[in-house]
């Protein structure tokens, strides 16, 4: 599905009443667990990829980064809040560290395209690690660093790192959107040409953290 056909089922949502819900602010993670913030373009894709992570006990498409409070799909869209699309990914530090999450981060996007990710444009899809604290902060600058001491690409990494503000969920219809409506999300995914470019960045799909370990201790059936 291409980025006009995404609006056109996002237009089609608006007139059937779908997108009134307002969106809210997200609370603190719950004890024992630990939230990690993420934009890596379209949140529909961004939340279906960290889903994948064990570790991973929920995630949250939303927006993040702008001056409006509650802003809607349509308002962040338009470009005028500053807000980036993005998911907020809870997550258990026993299973699965912050930087083993960052370092996936990197090979499910296109860091080095500012304002844009695959064919969407503009700033509500530009990528960003929005740090929690001190420590995610340490960690994801000294990601960045090693990524551009040794990455497989010429251009310059272009991802900001910046401390998180109100994380505000998006509407219901948004979420798990790749469950939803499973058809029409991977021709968006497939039309957009996400799978394609991050092959020619990384040389292969992205490979969960923990992913393998998973397998190994699943019972055979």
């Amino acid at each position: 599905m291409s980025r006009s056909h995404r609006l056109l089922v996002m237009a089609a949502l608006s007139l059937a009443g779908v997108c009134a819900a307002q969106t809210t602010a997200t609370g603190p993670a719950p004890a024992g667990l630990a939230k990690a913030t993420f934009a890596g373009g379209c949140f529909w894709c961004v939340e279906a990829d960290f889903d994948k992570v064990p570790g991973v006990k929920s995630t949250t498409s939303g927006y993040i980064g702008g001056k409006v409070a509650n802003p809607t799909y349509e308002q962040v869209a338009s470009k005028s809040t500053g807000h980036a699309e993005a998911v907020e990914v809870v997550f258990d530090p026993k299973v699965v560290g912050y930087d083993q999450l960052v370092e996936y981060f990197w090979r499910t996007i296109d860091p080095t395209t500012k304002d844009r990710q695959f064919c969407d444009y503009g700033s509500p899809y530009r990528t960003g690690i929005f740090v929690h604290d001190a420590r995610q902060l340490a960690l994801a600058q000294a990601s960045k660093a090693k990524l551009d001491a040794g990455k497989p690409f010429s251009a310059p990494v272009v991802t900001e790192i910046t401390l998180a503000g109100p994380f505000y969920a998006a509407e219901d219809y948004h979420q798990d959107y790749y469950k939803k409506s499973p058809i029409r999300y991977k021709g968006y995914r497939s039309g957009c040409g996400r799978e394609e470019r991050i092959r020619q960045l990384w040389g292969g799909p992205p490979v969960p953290p923990g992913a393998g370990d998973a397998a190994a201790a699943a019972p055979t059936k």
